[in-house]
């Protein structure tokens, strides 16, 4: 059986489920928001897990493989109890995940905890450097002076380290990478609380995105450019107009994006690129569990029957 962690509101993951359908696999959608509504129960002794919902009971031993795709924490919010009731609830069932986690053992698309450890950017800028990308001078720091001394060297672009929504005022807003020309002095207080990423800013032809899974490439030119309130992220103000064309990368860059997503000891990674007026390709991030549905849509690229084929690999060892 292969088992599937999400969210009920995960599009993404319908289309893996689809594609599990169309081959007659056997598999389970958990979609943990509603877990509350299930019934667990774990030996410890043993190490067996049951899980048991409306539509059938699985034991965990007979995961051959599993993806995590989006897991929540359960939605409590409809006990009759007080937050500090609620917040002991979801800890508790925090900690049943992370023994669910565990339980799956090697078996995983990509394993929680190494997903945890590759979202770190510093260690991803790292490694991309080690395996030959450019990459944008980069500093991440709370001081001023150390930006400033960023900036001097032309323009850069600052952007959020972890968090990529904030709530002000009751509202949420999503931070997206913004243009840095000057640095005012009142903003030094500000900073010193919230440290930000700076990186030069890489005047560009396109934005791409590569989606490896296991040793398979899907990449796509987003071309950002044609819209100005995509150039510098393509994802403020979500165009759906924003052309995406398949495109083949150099060897070399193919190879250093499988070689990336292996080395963080990942089987998938959504890898953003830029391909540079310069002619050259500039390394960005790696998302070790990003969105790739909507990659598929626009384009047609086989990425949930890759995925699928991923997870039967694992499945027959």
């Amino acid at each position: 059986m292969i088992l599937i962690l999400t969210n009920e509101r995960d599009l993404t993951t319908d289309f893996v489920i689809r594609e599990l359908k169309r081959r007659g696999r056997d598999h389970f959608r958990l979609n943990t928001n509603v877990i509350a509504d299930m019934s667990f129960a774990l030996d410890p002794i043993t190490m067996s897990l049951v899980v048991s919902s409306r539509e059938r009971r699985v034991q965990i031993d007979q995961v051959r493989a599993a993806y995590f795709r989006r897991p929540e924490l359960p939605d409590l919010n409809k006990l009759d109890h007080d937050m500090g009731q609620r917040a002991y609830a979801s800890t508790e069932w925090s900690a049943l995940l992370k023994s669910l986690y565990l339980l799956v053992g090697s078996r995983w698309l990509s394993h929680p905890r190494d997903i945890l450890i590759a979202e770190d950017k510093p260690s991803q800028i790292y490694l991309a450097k080690r395996l030959g990308f450019n990459v944008p001078d980069t500093v991440i720091t709370n001081d001023l002076d150390t930006a400033r001394t960023l900036l001097a060297q032309g323009p850069i672009v600052g952007k959020p380290h972890r968090q990529a929504v904030v709530e002000i005022e009751g509202s949420e807003h999503v931070m997206f990478t913004s243009r840095i020309d000057a640095i005012a002095e009142e903003d030094r207080e500000a900073l010193q609380y919230a440290p930000v990423i700076f990186q030069r800013l890489i005047p560009k032809k396109f934005d791409i995105r590569v989606t490896v899974v296991g040793e398979q490439v899907f990449s796509v030119a987003i071309h950002s450019q044609e819209y100005e309130e995509a150039s510098l992220d393509w994802r403020r103000g979500s165009n759906p107009k924003i052309r995406h064309e398949v495109i083949t990368l150099p060897g070399d860059i193919q190879l250093a994006c499988t070689e990336l997503v292996r080395q963080q000891k990942l089987r998938f990674g959504a890898i953003d690129l830029v391909l540079g007026e310069d002619g050259q390709f500039w390394f960005l991030e790696c998302n070790p569990n990003g969105q790739w549905a909507w990659i598929e849509n626009r384009t047609g690229l086989p990425i949930a029957a890759a995925i699928v084929d991923e997870l039967e690999r694992i499945a027959a060892v």
